[in-house]
């Protein structure tokens, strides 16, 4: 991460300022994307920029005159990530700086763009093939969580308990429902049947979920897209989650309870051996990268 963009600029990290009175800072006023790059290739960049392009619509951000997916290409080159297996660049755009008052600025003013790049190491095989742990946690963010912003406190608050259980994941719930990880979207195996909640506005609508549903398609796997009852994660014989960066990531114990045989499930194997081939066929990489 020696270099990063700034409103404009390409410079070292350590030189990177903003204004105290941003209201990304203040505020929390912004948005965020994080794309993956396999070997230099971005996976689905696209979808990542048309869901930062909703935020702006909804939040009402004027979008930045850069190109925003140039500036990621040009921050891979920059610091020399286009032959690491994996990189990830992360993009914020807030509402830009002005005096502190409850309602946008007027007249506008421009977004604070900044964004940075680094390589990001997978897990190793044999701790994936270990499994991973989640406990619930209740979902105390806004109800827009749809829209990715920088406003990320309840989930820290979530992640953070979730690591001092030695977990990976917390999992949301909220009136009955379990909803999503607090960076990951959540899937369930329930009688054979994969089960993963709408997309709806309580939960975002996940790039690497979207890719995984595709998968479960063409493998002809039972798809249901419905809530998923915090009760039926007991009878479950698979739970596991999906993330820019946990890709397809099995749970094998919720709660310090082990889910179905507490070995990491059949679906999940199929889904992530389906995922990399799909990273591998649209990135132009050979399969299990």
């Amino acid at each position: 991460m020696d270099t990063v963009y700034l409103n404009g600029s390409y410079l070292p990290h350590a030189e990177a300022r903003l204004h105290p009175d941003d209201r990304g800072f203040i505020f929390g006023d912004g948005l965020y994307e994080v794309t993956p790059f396999y070997r230099g290739t971005p996976f689905r960049m696209p979808a990542h920029m048309a869901r930062m392009r909703k935020g702006f619509c909804e939040l009402r951000i004027q979008p930045p005159a850069v190109d925003l997916g140039e500036l990621q290409h040009e921050l891979i080159r920059r610091n020399g990530l286009e032959g690491e297996e994996m990189a990830i660049v992360y993009l914020q755009v807030t509402r830009g700086t002005a005096p502190r008052t409850h309602t946008f600025p007027d007249p506008d003013v421009p977004p604070t763009v900044y964004a940075w790049a680094r390589s990001f190491r997978r897990p190793a095989p044999e701790a994936w093939e270990q499994g991973y742990g989640a406990i619930r946690v209740p979902d105390r963010r806004w109800a827009r969580a749809d829209l990715k912003t920088v406003q990320l406190l309840p989930n820290v608050m979530a992640q953070q308990e979730a690591k001092e259980a030695g977990a990976a994941d917390a999992l949301f719930v909220r009136d009955g429902l379990a909803l999503e990880g607090g960076q990951t979207n959540l899937f369930v195996v329930s009688g054979g049947t994969l089960l993963t909640h709408p997309a709806s506005n309580q939960i975002l609508h996940g790039i690497s979920r979207s890719a995984v549903l595709e998968v479960a398609e063409e493998l002809g796997l039972p798809v249901e897209i419905r809530p998923i009852p915090d009760a039926d994660l007991s009878f479950a014989s698979e739970i596991f989650f999906t993330g820019t960066t946990a890709e397809v990531r099995p749970t094998v114990w919720l709660d310090g309870k082990p889910v179905g045989d507490g070995k990491v499930g059949p679906v999940a194997r199929q889904l992530y051996a389906g995922f990399q081939e799909k990273v591998a066929r649209e990135c132009g990489l050979h399969a299990g990268v």
